[in-house]
């Protein structure tokens, strides 16, 4: 019984040295025999030399996962980016999103990939949520439901295994579990609204569900759904009748260790009814308190083989290469298409000033270990649309306030807010473009001429020059080439 196989290190890319700065842990995962690995960033071309490197020397079927919920191009440079999942609920048209679906697994697949931490299930039901935001499709659950469903749909003819994601819901919530432990006090019949989406994605086929790290006193005050049993074993199991994989979120994260060890949090998700673990620091001891717990009962055999079992059977239902390709102008055109459909004109006329340009960036998006998407797609789109960019240009604001991890807060903080009212107080008739939810309009009234992006990362960048220019075509190049 390899209990290594029910672990998912992460690789992450790093411009200098690529993926070999993680070469101890792709060499010790791979002699410990891990049940695949995350992937989060890199080159593409580099991406698939890296799975394929790891899918050959794998003495099994590996299960290589990414978060990719704005498509492949989210993580991986050369591939095609896709919008918010809430730009997509908003133009509300199944059929994109399960083209959005297949074409993130078909890509995905090209590269190695083979299971897609996608789709979010979670309703936006609370403003104040500091992570979830523009991530889920809307806040009605009805119409997450139905856009869940198509995406899984499509994910499965892309040939790649989905993962609905944050159940029983994360969408209530006003704390990151990336950084706290967050609780959410609805009543059961109330949360019947959070898990629709989660019938839905069930109902459609999907592989796989990731857990919450958040607790759910109507369903169970004990500690978050990741380590309880009445919510995986009761609720979704039994009631909902589920029988794929289910994996932590990652466990890394405060939501699930709340300050205590990885390795004790571990074997408390794994007896609750995860059978993955995603993201550990430390291998060598979750494994080790992992078999010491089978080894002294506190982890039933059955419970593991189980586990085992389901691991399995998920990476041989997408073994071996797949031969695609990756990043075609045809799907970035369409992807830039639906970007630009997606754009809401909040307020007033948004237009670009008639001479030369002075992009007046506000960048709200400090917090967190990682950097924000960078801002080089929104003046390189102006260029490449034949706009003159100069410091004694008119001016345009960019406002970067996205929803993300660790980030701690929602909404645009009070000195992003002033920025912009100081900007607007001077030129009045100046564009802003927002590029965050356009329910955030409300934080900058001074903004009379104010275009809403959904998101930061290029696709949108780029989206916006193309609504306000008309160019929707010749910009194709641009998007996922410079988001990471």
């Amino acid at each position: 019984m390899n209990v290594a196989r029910l672990l998912l290190p992460a690789i992450r890319w790093d411009a200098e040295s690529g993926f070999e700065g993680y070469r101890e842990t792709i060499e010790r995962g791979l002699e410990l025999g891990v049940g695949g690995f995350i992937l989060f960033g890199g080159e593409a071309n580099a991406v698939r030399a890296l799975t394929d490197e790891l899918h050959r020397r794998s003495l099994h079927p590996l299960l290589i996962a990414s978060d990719l919920e704005r498509g492949a191009g989210q993580q991986f440079r050369g591939a095609t980016p896709l919008p918010p999942a809430a730009a997509l609920g908003w133009l509300d048209d199944q059929a994109l999103t399960e083209r959005a679906g297949e074409l993130t697994a078909r890509e995905a697949r090209a590269l190695g990939v083979n299971w897609i931490y996608a789709p979010v299930a979670d309703v936006d039901l609370e403003p104040e949520n500091p992570i979830i935001g523009v991530r889920a499709f809307g806040s009605r659950p009805e119409g997450v439901a139905r856009h869940v469903a198509a995406w899984v749909r499509g994910c499965a003819r892309g040939g790649a295994l989905s993962c609905a994601k944050h159940f029983p819901g994360h969408g209530r919530t006003v704390g990151d579990s990336h950084i706290e432990r967050p609780a959410v006090h609805a009543s059961r019949e109330e949360l019947e609204e959070d898990l629709e989406p989660f019938r839905a994605g069930i109902a459609a086929g999907v592989d796989s569900l990731m857990t919450a790290h958040v607790v759910y006193p109507a369903l169970d005050g004990a500690g978050p759904a990741t380590l309880s049993a009445p919510i995986l074993e009761g609720l979704l199991r039994r009631e909902m009748g589920f029988g794929g994989l289910v994996v932590t979120d990652a466990i890394i994260m405060e939501g699930m260790t709340e300050g205590g060890s990885e390795a004790a949090a571990s074997v408390q998700a794994l007896a609750a009814g995860c059978d993955l673990l995603l993201y550990p620091q430390d291998n060598d001891a979750v494994i080790a308190e992992v078999q010491a717990a089978v080894e002294d009962g506190r982890l039933p055999r059955e419970r593991i083989a189980e586990a085992l079992g389901r691991i399995a059977a998920a990476a041989e239902r997408v073994a071996g290469p797949v031969d695609a390709e990756w990043g075609a102008d045809e799907d970035r055109r369409w992807a830039l298409e639906i970007a630009v459909k997606s754009l809401r004109a909040c307020r007033g006329e948004p237009r670009l000033p008639a001479g030369r340009v002075r992009i007046e960036e506000v960048e709200d998006d400090g917090g967190g270990p990682w950097p924000p998407y960078p801002r080089l797609a929104f003046p390189a789109a102006l260029r490449a649309a034949g706009v003159e960019i100069a410091d004694d240009g008119e001016p345009i604001v960019a406002l970067y306030s996205d929803i993300r991890a660790w980030k701690g807060r929602p909404g645009i903080s009070a000195a992003a807010q002033e920025r912009v009212r100081a900007i607007t107080a001077q030129h009045p008739d100046a564009t802003v473009i927002l590029f965050s939810h356009p329910r955030l309009a409300a934080d900058i009234p001074t903004a009379k001429n104010l275009l809403a992006g959904w998101g930061g990362e290029a696709i949108m960048q780029e989206a916006a020059v193309a609504w306000l220019t008309g160019r929707h075509g010749g910009m194709v190049g641009l998007a996922g080439g410079l988001d990471r």
